[in-house]
């Protein structure tokens, strides 16, 4: 498929989606302009005084939504980065000037092995390895058993790329632990920490408490407009201000995306655990669709959602799959998946990722079995 051709068809699924009476959760590219407009619009004065100035550099509202973050993780402060990417370079690569280790050990589906362009050794300088290659979090064993000695630790909690997976509370504190054995400092990438709860069992704070520093977004889950997060010891986050400006993401005016984040905070993190909730029974309304309309070798991964987001495998092409959705939605105003593609390494096998989120709350258990009978009518 040519360019021209693959933006026709991503402005198909998109219109597709954002025509639909009935999904499981809208994504920020289903809004127009001034939809997203008016319900910043709407919210902003529920979560900041209006009448104040806006910021300059970090300062004003910013800097409440960075207090506001630190006290969420139990952090002693937290600086506000305009992506992702550059919080976590930052943070990584202060803990490598601190511990004199360059050498970070992370997951090779981890967002900056998989996502970033290959940031952290092209910018940054610093050196990856990986304690395995599973598609799975890292095991203590793992960590215990590496060969060579590394500045620090970073677990992707959830493991997107591996199906939004995480280790059990259990499991991660003895990571942490075989981490801090080997002289190493540990960092989170917890874009979507916020989701995590419900599957450990313990309160933000606590989670992060076992992380040294703990990088969070604020568009994922929190459905913000863009922006994360970068919170830890105090002296820490300094450094990593200084850092911030260097890179480039001293930024004049934030006061759009930090009101659409403290909105997000308000309103989106206190559902989230019911929206993990009810990713459970969707999920498992997958499974037994699937295997009422004949499918029985189609794969709900995990068969128990670890947060708001799982996976689903089946065994067609990517095309096929991605037609069968945009014609459903088209014709009955039912959005039941969105883009799927290949899985590498296995041909004729295609992935599509689910989220749960407020829209899908409508949906009953029958619901979902319906439409994924409606969908797999749609399969050669």
């Amino acid at each position: 498929m040519n360019v021209p051709e693959e933006k026709q068809q991503t402005a198909r699924r998109i219109a597709a989606v954002r025509g639909a009476e009935r999904v499981l959760a809208r994504g920020p590219h289903t809004e127009t302009i001034g939809e997203r407009w008016a319900r910043l619009t709407d919210a902003a004065g529920t979560v900041t005084d209006l009448s104040g100035s806006v910021d300059l550099y970090g300062d004003g509202v910013v800097a409440d939504l960075e207090a506001k973050v630190a006290g969420l993780l139990g952090k002693e402060a937290a600086a506000f980065f305009p992506t992702g990417t550059m919080a976590q370079q930052v943070a990584l690569r202060c803990w490598a000037g601190r511990t004199g280790n360059p050498t970070v050990a992370l997951h090779p589906l981890a967002h900056p092995e998989v996502h970033e362009r290959e940031a952290l050794t092209t910018v940054s300088g610093l050196r990856t390895v990986h304690p395995t290659t599973a598609a799975r979090q890292i095991t203590a064993d793992e960590v215990h058993g590496m060969d060579e000695p590394f500045g620090t630790l970073m677990l992707e909690l959830p493991l997107r790329d591996a199906g939004f997976v995480l280790p059990t509370w259990e499991e991660l504190e003895q990571v942490c632990e075989e981490a801090r054995a080997r002289d190493a400092v540990i960092h989170f990438d917890g874009a979507r920490l916020w989701e995590c709860t419900t599957h450990f069992g313990r309160p933000l704070a606590e989670i992060a408490d076992l992380a040294d520093s703990v990088y969070v977004s604020f568009y994922k889950s929190l459905g913000g407009l863009s922006g994360a997060a970068l919170a830890g010891p105090q002296s820490f986050v300094d450094e990593a201000r200084a850092w911030r400006h260097r890179y480039g993401g001293q930024v004049f005016h934030q006061f759009p995306q930090a009101i659409a984040a403290l909105a997000g905070l308000e309103r989106e993190l206190p559902r989230l655990p019911e929206y993990v909730a009810h990713a459970r029974v969707v999920a498992r309304a997958l499974r037994e669709g699937f295997a009422e309309a004949g499918l029985p070798w189609a794969r709900v991964h995990p068969e128990e959602p670890h947060t708001q987001a799982f996976r689903v495998l089946l065994p067609y092409d990517t095309d096929v799959l991605t037609e069968a959705a945009v014609t459903q939605a088209e014709e009955t105003k039912t959005a039941l998946f969105g883009r799927w593609w290949p899985v590498s390494g296995a041909p004729g096998l295609s992935v599509t990722e689910v989220t749960v989120a407020a829209p899908g709350l409508e949906w009953s258990a029958a619901d979902v079995r319906a439409a994924v009978a409606d969908f797999v009518r749609r399969l050669p």
